[in-house]
C-alpha cells in the first residue's frame, strides 16, 4: 500500500484567536489539530528549551479526491471566522506519512517546567539529569507540553503534589489528551492515574507514553469523561487530585455534571485550558460548587486555577 499524503494547513495566531481557529479546523480535520508555540528559546547548548511566542495552529486533511473541496470549505469558514476578527492567511504543505513523525519532531526540544519536570521528546536525550523526566510521543493528540495551557496544568500538578507532601494515592485527568498531566503525576510519586478522553487516539497514546515511560502498570485509561466515571466504568472514581486542561465552556459544563464529586474532600482540582477573559466566569462557578480558589496562573492569555474541595 502506497504511503498516504496529508495536506498541512497552518496559522500564526494568538491565544485567544487560536482556540477559535483549532475549533474551526476540527470540523474538518477530527483527527489532527494541533496547537503548539511557535518557538522555544533555548539555553547556550542548545538542549533544553522554554515556550515562546504566539501560537502556531496545524490541521491535517486527508489528501484523497476529495481533499480540494475539503480545503474549499475551510478556506471559507475561516474567511466567515476572519469578519469577526481579522487573521492571516492559512498556508499549505503536503506531507507524507512516511515524513508524519519528522513533522513533529522538527518543533520541539526538552522543556524544563516548574521546579522539578523535564518534558523531553521521546527521541531526545535529558540534558538535565536532576530533574524528573516525562517522555512524550503526541502522535495526533493534543498534549506535547509546549502549549502554555498544559506548561500551567504541569506547575500546578506539581504544586498540588508539593501540598499534599507527595503522598497521593490517585490522581483523576478528564480530557487526557496524551497523558502527559497523568504520567507526571505518577513519576511526581503519585501512585495511580486515571486518564479519560472522548477521543479514541487520545487513549491510544496515553497508553504509549505511559508504557514509554516505564508507569503503565499504574496509569488506567479509557473512553470517558465525569458520567463515565462517576458511573463506575473504571477502578478509580474518586481521587485527592483531579486535573482539567480542556477549554473553559466545557469545564463549566463538567461542574455542572458532577466533577466536584470526584474530588475527595479535602482534595484539589487543578483546572486549565481557560482564556484570561474567561477566569472570572470559572471561578463564579468555583463558588456555586462550594470549591476554595487556592492558586491563580497566568501565561500569556491562558490561565489556570488550583481549587480545594471543602
Amino acid at each position: 500500500m502506497p504511503d498516504l499524503s496529508w495536506l498541512e494547513v497552518s496559522l500564526i495566531l494568538d491565544g485567544e484567536l487560536a482556540e477559535a481557529v483549532s475549533e474551526v479546523m476540527a470540523r474538518f480535520a477530527p483527527d489532527g489539530v494541533v496547537v503548539e508555540s511557535t518557538a522555544v528559546t533555548s539555553n547556550a547548548d542548545d538542549s533544553e528549551g522554554h515556550a515562546v511566542g504566539p501560537l502556531r495552529v496545524c490541521a491535517y486533511l486527508l489528501a484523497d479526491d476529495n481533499v480540494e473541496e475539503t480545503r474549499k470549505k475551510l478556506a471559507e469558514a475561516l474567511w466567515y471566522l476572519g469578519r469577526i476578527s481579522p487573521i492571516p492567511e492559512p498556508r499549505y504543505r503536503l506531507v507524507q506519512q512516511a515524513d508524519w513523525s519528522e513533522t513533529w519532531k522538527q518543533h520541539y526540544r526538552p522543556i524544563a517546567i516548574g521546579k522539578r519536570l523535564m518534558i523531553i521528546p521521546a527521541w531526545l536525550e535529558s540534558p538535565d539529569p536532576d530533574r524528573v523526566p516525562v517522555r512524550i510521543d503526541p502522535g495526533m493528540a493534543f498534549g506535547t507540553g509546549t502549549h502554555p495551557t498544559t506548561q500551567l496544568c504541569l506547575e500546578l500538578l506539581e504544586e498540588a503534589i508539593e501540598r499534599a507532601g507527595g503522598m497521593l494515592e490517585a490522581v483523576i485527568d478528564v480530557g487526557c489528551g496524551s497523558g502527559i498531566l497523568s504520567t507526571a503525576a505518577i513519576k511526581l510519586g503519585v501512585r495511580r492515574a486515571l486518564g479519560v478522553d472522548v477521543d479514541p487516539d487520545a487513549i491510544t497514546a496515553s497508553r504509549e507514553n505511559a508504557a514509554l515511560n516505564g508507569v503503565e502498570a499504574q496509569q488506567e485509561g479509557g473512553l470517558g469523561s465525569v458520567a463515565e466515571i462517576r458511573s463506575g466504568a473504571f477502578s478509580i472514581q474518586r481521587a485527592p487530585l483531579v486535573l482539567a486542561n480542556i477549554l473553559a465552556t466545557v469545564v463549566i459544563r463538567l461542574l455542572d455534571e458532577g466533577l466536584v464529586e470526584l474530588v475527595t474532600p479535602g482534595g484539589l482540582l487543578v483546572l486549565s485550558g481557560i482564556l484570561e477573559e474567561q477566569s472570572p466566569e470559572v471561578e463564579a462557578a468555583l463558588i456555586k460548587h462550594s470549591l476554595l480558589l487556592v492558586d491563580k496562573r497566568q501565561s500569556g492569555d491562558w490561565v489556570a486555577l488550583l481549587a480545594r474541595s471543602q
